[in-house]
């Protein structure tokens, strides 16, 4: 008898929206038809409600260890699951770093302890080089990101440092996620607006030139190296363009696609919301005018933006309701990310079909979780999936969310949140978490010798 049947339920499949029932048993997907006709252990009434994958999220700061005012792995995880994402990865600039095989089974034991969803750890690259093998041999999911200028945890390191790690990183046959500004046009942009104390000048002070350059020079080293590569939150339409070149020549040529993430902050915030959020709206990349928010949308749609992450990199209260200089860079936001995808959908912006490669299949893909049977709704893949009510609109409330940090940049926006969340068949979120501490596994990277399934 199979474990879950999930009955009455509106499936994107083929295209288009068709009726189905799902039979879900050890946690993964066994059958979808239109009637399943079995007895399961717990059935699930969808009542024509929208079950698609559940998000993962390629770009997390769950802050622990060392940082655990803002985030941990617990708070994190509920706060993904309450949105309808079932996997995370999370990034390396936390205290400590995580950049040898110490600091990863420090973060892999916090992460194994607290999580209630499944996740990855990347590996940091600063001058660490010699522990880059060490880390891949531990189960990295990538490298990165990797910081080509100035940002919160100051992991930052030169074109002669990354070079050299692209180097190892093609060894490896890993992944190099990049986050690409330029730390001297940044520099020197600080330098000539160090008076100016408005919330707007931080945009100004990494301007996109800023971000289209350093896409350039990394794109440059990929290529020389022969590493694969992918941006994180790509936020100019510069930077898109010389990724659409590249796209282009690799194509004629027969090189992989260098890949790219957008987040929602820089499909739905522009540089308009700097008087409404003052230094709550500071991040890096810094918020864009329309022109590039216009540009970022029309990229997602028509594919040269192959992902959306969410960047969730909380801060407290406190500690971002300061002059703007002074504000740690980041905002929260892996509970809000499917809830505003939706939203976007609801509203034409998108269509439903690309905002489930961009949030499942596309992270799955590019990061190598299909291996771990991640991403997809199909026979045989881990049933991880969020059942939604599309006409169930919601305003986002800072005070409703479930990361330790309580405010949102997108206060007020209109949301879809999903109405129950499962992940690898368990019901970890139905209106209230029900999920215990520890019940995500992690996936670890292609460098880790491991059984995928003994280990699933």
């Amino acid at each position: 008898m199979p474990d879950l049947l999930i009955k009455n339920a509106k499936i994107f499949y083929a295209n288009y929206l068709q009726p189905a029932e799902i039979v879900i048993d050890e946690g993964k997907i066994s059958r979808i038809v239109k009637e399943a006709d079995v007895t399961a252990g717990e059935i699930i009434d969808a009542d024509g409600s929208l079950v698609i994958p559940a998000g993962i999220d390629v770009h997390v700061h769950f802050r622990e260890p060392g940082l655990t005012q803002k985030e941990d792995w617990y708070t994190g995880s509920c706060a993904a699951a309450a949105g309808g994402i079932t996997t995370v990865i999370d990034h390396p600039n936390t205290l400590p770093p995580t950049v040898d095989k110490k600091s990863f089974e420090e973060k892999l034991k916090l992460a194994s302890r607290k999580s209630i969803v499944d996740f990855g750890i990347h590996g940091g690259v600063t001058n660490n080089l010699d522990k880059l093998h060490e880390l891949w041999e531990e189960g990295v999911t990538a490298f990165g990101e990797i910081f080509m200028a100035e940002s919160t945890g100051g992991l930052n390191i030169d074109a002669t440092t990354l070079e050299c790690a692209l180097g190892f990183i093609k060894q490896f046959g890993a992944l190099a996620a990049i986050h690409a500004e330029d730390d001297s046009i940044r520099r020197e942009c600080e330098a000539l607006l160090k008076n100016d104390v408005s919330p707007s000048s931080h945009s100004r002070t990494r301007p996109n030139l800023c971000e289209a350059a350093a896409v350039q020079k990394a794109v440059e080293l990929l290529r020389k190296t022969g590493a694969r590569g992918h941006i994180c939150h790509v936020s100019a339409f510069e930077a898109l363009g010389v990724l659409a070149r590249d796209r282009y020549i690799a194509r004629q040529k027969g090189l992989p696609t260098i890949t790219c993430e957008v987040t929602p902050h820089h499909l739905f915030l522009s540089t308009r919301d700097w008087d409404r959020l003052g230094s709550f709206g500071k991040m890096n990349p810094p918020l864009r005018d329309r022109r590039n928010v216009k540009f970022l949308l029309n990229s997602l749609n028509d594919g040269s933006v192959d992902i959306v992450a969410s960047d969730h990199a909380p801060h407290c209260e406190n500690e971002k309701d300061v002059d703007i200089k002074t504000s740690p860079a980041g905002v929260p936001g892996v509970e809000t990310l499917m809830p505003l995808m939706l939203m976007a959908v609801k509203k034409n912006l998108l269509p439903l079909g690309r905002m489930i490669d961009a949030t499942s299949a596309a992270p799955a893909r590019i990061f190598g979780l299909d291996r771990h049977h991640k991403g997809r709704l199909e026979v045989g893949f881990d049933a991880d999936l969020i059942i939604v009510d599309t006409k169930r609109i919601t305003h986002i409330k800072g005070d409703h969310l479930h990361g330790k940090s309580k405010w949102t940049p997108f206060e007020g926006f209109e949301a879809i949140f999903p109405k129950i969340t499962i992940s690898r068949g368990d019901v970890i979120w139905d209106g209230e978490i029900s999920a215990s501490y520890g019940r995500g596994i992690f996936l670890p990277g292609k460098g880790k010798i491991v059984d995928i399934d003994e280990h699933h």
